[in-house]
């Protein structure tokens, strides 16, 4: 028969376990998915490197899938226990070279990129997405936003280098996928506002996109470009 003690200890282990799955799980509100045009990344004084794959298409390519909630703030690194593993996303890797690419210098292969994505905002989800699933979801998400054939269904061409407007850019998203998005801008080398990111929302549950709750800070002009790529 165990004494009190053991049965004590052993309680204690219970409680100790449900603390930890407790501060793992973290509560937020929505998710932001975030899509970047490559040429305003590279386009700054900063400039860019084309990873060790190859150039990536002109498209928007995936920046991350980030908790947030509705007062604007954002859980991060939420667990330092369950750190990016290749292993989990092996069979994702080419997928993920051609819509998730690194342009960050020196060239990379997309691990360091992924690596601090899933760590600084998928372990904030992982009680509703495991680490392949995360990677997973955000490919499927771009897939099914598709913003490049929103724009040419709009006859906004990114890649021309013209000026549009930012009303025009919003209207062309919100008509392909339904809810309006937030955009971002960035200065190009010569000072020239230009399209840099956009944000769309999606529900807790990471599968269906929503009306944002609550955008970011920060404004564009109302004249905007898509540098070449």
């Amino acid at each position: 028969m165990e004494s009190k003690g053991s049965i004590m200890m052993l309680m204690k282990l219970v409680v100790l376990q449900y603390l930890a799955v407790v501060c793992v799980a973290q509560d937020f509100d929505f998710f932001y998915f975030v899509q970047q045009w490559p040429g305003s990344y590279c386009d700054t004084k900063t400039s860019c490197c084309y990873p060790t794959s190859g150039k990536p298409a002109a498209d928007f390519g995936i920046h991350g899938l980030w908790p947030n909630n509705n007062d604007g703030s954002y859980p991060s690194n939420c667990d330092s226990n369950n750190a990016f593993q290749q292993s989990q996303i092996s069979d994702l890797r080419s997928s993920l070279q051609s819509n998730w690419a690194t342009l960050a210098c020196p060239s990379g292969n997309g691990i360091e990129f992924w690596s601090h994505e899933w760590e600084k905002h998928g372990t904030c989800s992982e009680s509703i997405l495991n680490q392949h699933e995360y990677f997973q979801t955000a490919l499927n998400l771009k897939q099914r936003a598709n913003i490049l054939k929103a724009l040419r269904n709009a006859g906004i061409v990114p890649s021309n280098g013209k000026a549009y407007s930012l009303s025009s850019i919003k209207g062309a998203i919100q008509q392909g996928l339904g809810y309006t998005p937030y955009i971002d801008c960035n200065v190009d080398s010569s000072g020239n506002t230009q399209l840099y990111q956009v944000y769309l929302c999606v529900d807790t549950s990471a599968s269906a996109f929503i009306q944002c709750p609550v955008f970011p800070n920060g404004k564009c002009a109302s004249q905007i470009v898509f540098p070449p790529f």
